[in-house]
């Protein structure tokens, strides 16, 4: 029985580019199949093995077709780089139909290697009059590159219409200035979800959010680190005013373990809508349990903690378990105590995921999938 090139295209649209080239040479009905539009809609590219070159000359035409597209790079070997640079730029051209772009980096840096090949290939994107790039989300939180203000300005003036932006990318230095974010969010009044550095926010930004013309804000994505100690942090009252503003706000937020420890306390204020919080400080994390457990009970879905074993640490885990019941993953890398599994097993209904270790085991510690 002969599938209809419907069906043939549907499933060819969850193959990434080289799998669809190898489709392709099958017959001539799934090389027809490959060409149907709805393939490209969502479009991911592997740029690993440098062994992608056949299958971008092939397919090149079909990337103005991509709404969705997704780079998957191991930046550290220079082929590899150079064809993420074609795919950006076929899917970039006067014909473009791309809304949503993903750059996901996989490999490590070459030595002195800073990405600005790639990052000037979004410049001259941005500053090209004839391409047809107007996004709505750009997701750069796995490119290890130091994102500027020139280039998120150019970016967010190319697209006014941006709905998501992610630029909390974990890089060593943030180069993106508060200044900077208040002006996106001035330029793209659509903007809803924003992942950024907390050393690029302020009050002063934020209070952008509070204008009676601003849509609902969904989510902000905060990452924290080193230069955090060199800025106010931003207050309960403030926190509390912006909830009031945007119901429906919710926080995702990351501590990385080179964040004074007596900054942790600065930054968790209890107004904040928090629903995923990453405590990466290798430091003795009790009291910012105990706080977690008493203030964001309500709204705390995922915890991640990665701290040492205690039996004040068993205690208020099993506090926490009893008090957050909305929780979908705990993942804590240390040893607890078995009552602290079964706490969260008989307290959480709605667990999915944990990592939540009784005995030493070798790394990575995998996760137990509740289904």
């Amino acid at each position: 029985m002969e599938i209809p090139v419907e069906i043939l295209a549907q499933v060819f649209s969850y193959l990434p580019l080289c799998d669809r080239y190898s489709a392709s040479s099958v017959c001539k009905a799934w090389a027809e199949a490959i060409s149907f539009p709805t393939i490209w809609y969502y479009t991911e590219v592997s740029c690993e093995s440098g062994t992608e070159e056949h299958a971008l000359q092939t397919f090149c035409q079909f990337l103005t077709k991509v709404k969705h597209l997704k780079i998957v790079l191991n930046q550290s070997e220079a082929i590899n780089r150079g064809i993420a640079i074609k795919v950006i730029k076929h899917a970039t051209d006067a014909n473009s139909r791309l809304r949503n772009l993903c750059v996901s980096c996989t490999g490590d840096n070459p030595l002195f290697y800073s990405g600005q090949d790639i990052l000037q290939t979004f410049r001259n994107i941005c500053q090209n009059e004839s391409s047809g790039l107007s996004l709505r989300e750009v997701d750069f939180r796995h490119m290890p590159f130091t994102l500027d203000d020139s280039l998120i300005m150019l970016i967010a003036t190319r697209s006014p219409h941006l709905q998501k932006l992610y630029i909390n990318n974990q890089t060593l230095v943030c180069n993106i200035t508060a200044e900077t974010v208040k002006q996106v969010l001035t330029v793209c009044p659509e903007l809803s979800t924003l992942g950024v550095f907390y050393a690029s926010l302020s009050e002063n930004v934020l209070s952008e959010l509070l204008k009676p013309e601003r849509p609902p804000f969904q989510l902000l994505e905060l990452f924290c680190e080193r230069l955090d100690k060199y800025i106010p942090a931003i207050s309960r009252q403030f926190w509390v005013t912006l909830c009031k503003r945007h119901p429906s706000l919710s926080v995702n937020m990351i501590l990385d373990h080179t964040l004074p420890a007596k900054k942790i306390t600065w930054i968790l204020q209890p107004g904040i809508p928090m629903k995923s919080l990453d405590l990466i400080t290798y430091t003795y994390l009790v009291k910012e349990v105990n706080f977690v457990a008493k203030n964001y009970h309500a709204s705390l879905e995922r915890l991640v903690l990665q701290t040492t074993s205690s039996e004040k640490l068993n205690s208020a885990l099993i506090e926490l378990a009893s008090c957050c019941v909305s929780l979908k993953e705990i993942h804590c890398y240390c040893v607890v105590s078995q009552e602290v599994v079964q706490a969260f097993i008989s307290c959480c209904p709605g667990l999915r995921r944990y990592t939540l270790k009784t005995v030493k085991e070798l790394h990575p510690w995998r996760c137990t999938v509740i289904k």
